[in-house]
């Protein structure tokens, strides 16, 4: 029997597939950053950091026009991870704001959204793209993916997931509608908008 790589009923949730400068361009061996610096994460590529209890992650945009899937997961307990399905039911509003606890598939707080200086637009219902999406929209052969991004920025610093969640797509537009239709429209997010997250665990 031959077994198909891109076959679901055979594949593992954790396998890339493909690969890109994101499994061999971590910020640091063990995701640590400098604190205080400043990291760019290049197009199509992903970047996994460690943050501690109390520390702050800032994710700037710098053009406006960009989207970012954010993930967190509980260091050496990778089965535990922002959930956005819990998120909407601890919150009981579709979209975080600044003074909102994020909290965990255990329904733990994780993280805090301290600010956010964009129009507050972002999404929590989308899944991250991935290649079976991109061959569904009529690509042929490989195409970066945010899925795996971030199977391979975790992988880069010594850590391997076996699922991808669905991420807090931040600056993502896609509004629903009173009939539940989801609209895809442009970000509307500005130059240098930024988000700002406190670690709670």
């Amino acid at each position: 029997m031959t077994l198909d790589w891109l076959n679901p009923l055979y594949r593992s949730n954790a396998q890339f597939d493909g690969i890109n400068a994101t499994l061999t361009s971590p910020i640091a061996p063990d995701g640590r950053p400098v604190l205080g610096a400043d990291y760019t994460v290049p197009a199509r590529q992903g970047r996994a950091v460690r943050v501690a209890r109390g520390q702050r992650l800032v994710v700037t945009n710098p053009s406006g026009t960009q989207v970012c899937d954010f993930w967190a997961f509980v260091d050496g307990a990778l089965h535990e991870f922002l959930s956005m399905e819990h998120l909407r039911a601890a919150l009981s509003h579709l979209t975080p704001k600044p003074g909102d606890t994020l909290v965990s598939n255990r329904r733990r707080p994780l993280l805090r959204f301290v600010d956010d200086t964009s129009p507050g637009v972002h999404d929590t219902l989308i899944a991250a793209c991935d290649l079976p999406r991109y061959r569904q929209l009529g690509v042929d052969g490989h195409h970066d993916s945010c899925s795996d991004n971030l199977r391979m920025a975790m992988a880069a610093i010594g850590c391997h997931v076996t699922e991808v969640p669905s991420p807090f797509n931040v600056l993502m537009n896609t509004p629903p509608d009173a009939q539940g239709r989801i609209a895809w429209l442009p970000p509307v997010a500005r130059a240098g908008d930024r988000v700002v997250f406190e670690a709670l665990i």
